[in-house]
């Protein structure tokens, strides 16, 4: 059990059944029409879990969160922060301001969907303040592998050889690292990411 961030293929998206997203992907839609904004209809099918084929992300949320709340706090403003935190689905479409569903998610009686590429600029700026190795960190999150790199010792040995404000605490590393390859997915792929 625990927390997850995993991509949704269009079945799920668009499906109307008990794990169906069905009324999320209509009211994202009624809302980004009311914004003036296409409706956002070109979900991916879904995508295997074949590590390092970057078609699909998962990756459990096991480390605690309150050095990276520190950092968010350091680095952002509130509204920044609420933005990059608060999100229970993200989307590859540009939102200036988060959308807001009274549809009940997986860990909150209401969906706040925010745009990936809002979350990616916010993502690059915590990346860069801690100076994270973007190029040493697993490019691809098919099935937990930033969690596995991470957890399994690979961050600590890559720490000790290319050291950095980020190997000063791994757990926040953690957390900048998923948001960043999460919000990078979501764009390259076209796709949600959701909490389940």
């Amino acid at each position: 059990m625990g927390i997850y961030l995993v991509s949704v293929g269009a079945q799920e998206w668009f499906g109307e059944e008990e794990d169906g997203r069905g009324d999320v992907a209509a009211g994202l839609n009624e809302e980004l029409g009311r914004r003036g904004l296409p409706p956002y209809a070109s979900v991916p099918e879904e995508a295997s879990f074949a590590p390092g084929s970057g078609t699909a992300f998962e990756e459990k949320l096991v480390p605690p969160m309150d050095g990276f709340t520190a950092l968010c706090r350091a680095h952002l403003s509130r509204e920044e922060e609420e933005m990059l935190c608060g999100w229970t689905v993200l989307v590859p479409v540009s939102l200036d301001e988060e959308i807001e569903l009274p549809v009940e998610s997986a860990h909150d009686l209401t969906t706040t969907i925010a745009g990936a590429p809002q979350i990616l600029a916010l993502a690059e700026r915590l990346a860069e303040a801690v100076e994270l190795p973007s190029d040493a960190l697993p490019a691809t999150s098919d099935n937990l592998e930033l969690t596995s790199w991470f957890l399994d010792g690979q961050a600590k040995r890559t720490a000790a050889a290319r050291p950095g404000r980020w190997g000063d605490d791994l757990d926040t590393a953690f957390y900048v690292a998923v948001y960043l390859r999460a919000a990078q997915h979501s764009i390259r792929r076209g796709c949600p990411i959701v909490y389940s």
